[in-house]
C-alpha cells in the first residue's frame, strides 16, 4: 500500500484561488502542539471530497479545504496563527 500523503505544496493551486498571494509560504503555528513551520510543510490527504492538511508534528488537522461549484470552503481552525508576506504595492 502506498502512503496516501502528499505535502503542503499541493494546496498551491486551491489555496492560490481564495488567497491574492501564495499561502503555502506562509507561516503558521499549529493550535495543538505549538509546531511552526511554513504551510508548505503540511501533511496533506488529498483522498477525499477535499484537502486535509495535517500537522508535521503532531499530525492533528490544522487545515480543511474544500470545493464545490462557485465556491470552496477553508477550515483553518487547527492553526493559532498565519502569518504572510504581502508584496508592497
Amino acid at each position: 500500500m502506498t502512503d496516501p500523503r502528499v505535502d503542503g505544496n499541493e494546496l498551491a493551486g486551491p489555496l492560490r484561488e481564495v488567497f491574492a498571494v501564495d499561502i503555502t509560504a506562509a507561516r503558521c503555528r499549529c493550535a495543538g502542539c505549538g509546531g511552526t513551520g511554513v504551510l508548505a510543510e503540511l501533511q496533506v490527504y488529498d483522498r477525499a471530497p477535499g484537502l486535509v492538511g495535517r500537522c508535521p508534528h503532531c499530525t492533528a488537522v490544522v487545515l480543511r479545504l474544500v470545493r464545490g461549484p462557485g465556491r470552496a470552503w477553508l477550515d483553518l481552525s487547527g492553526l493559532s496563527y498565519v502569518e504572510c508576506a504581502i508584496p508592497e504595492s
